[in-house]
């Protein structure tokens, strides 16, 4: 089996790939996640995921890894809302998201030695009505800071969606199935990794 590597130091990814019963190791690449000029939502995720998933192959020890890139942007009509830079932001993107629909979008790319593919996954979720008061106290528990959007539907944060159409996985970091299709299509399903012998996982 070949070697994965996550590209990412993002906990709620590594969680995920868990899920999916795979052995990988982690390696966090840093990007200039700046948008470009004109650039679409949907360009900006995918080119972000691509880019992070060749940055870690740069770094593989051996050059038959597979390397898994994801980016996740929260977009709201046609702004993109990145992560927070303080308390206030984060209040301020999350009265604008409360009681109003808003797009998640995901892309999770597969860098190796058959090229770099990407898919990306688009998932629509709305908010109830939030209060300013819970609002102040989510912001306070320190959540939104490190997520796009200001919110973690995993968290705290799940208490304010009433209703979404899509991947909750996207959401979350990284869409399962299409994660799995990208293994598969190089040629590595997830489902053989779920009945190794655990000394095999190491080799």
């Amino acid at each position: 089996m070949r070697p994965i590597i996550l590209a990412s130091a993002s906990p709620r990814r590594a969680e995920l790939l868990n899920q999916l019963g795979l052995r990988f190791s982690v390696c966090p690449v840093n990007i200039d996640e700046t948008p470009g000029p004109g650039e679409s939502a949907a360009h900006y995720v995918e080119r972000l995921a691509r880019e992070k998933a060749a940055a870690g192959l740069a770094l593989a020890a051996t050059p038959d890894s597979l390397v898994i890139g994801s980016d996740t942007s929260v977009v709201q009509g046609d702004t993109i809302l990145g992560k927070p830079a303080n308390e206030e932001q984060a209040g301020l993107m999350l009265s604008g998201l409360s009681g109003r629909c808003h797009r998640v979008m995901t892309a999770v790319a597969l860098a190796g030695p058959h090229g770099c593919h990407a898919r990306l996954v688009t998932t629509e979720v709305r908010f109830r009505s939030l209060a300013e008061e819970e609002i102040r106290a989510y912001c306070r528990t320190g959540e939104p800071m490190d997520k796009a959007g200001a919110y973690g539907i995993q968290g705290k944060g799940g208490v304010f969606v009433d209703r979404l159409w899509g991947s909750y996985s996207a959401v979350v970091g990284l869409p399962l199935e299409e994660t799995a299709g990208l293994l598969a299509d190089a040629g590595q399903p997830v489902w053989k990794y779920w009945n190794q012998p655990e000394e095999e996982h190491h080799e």
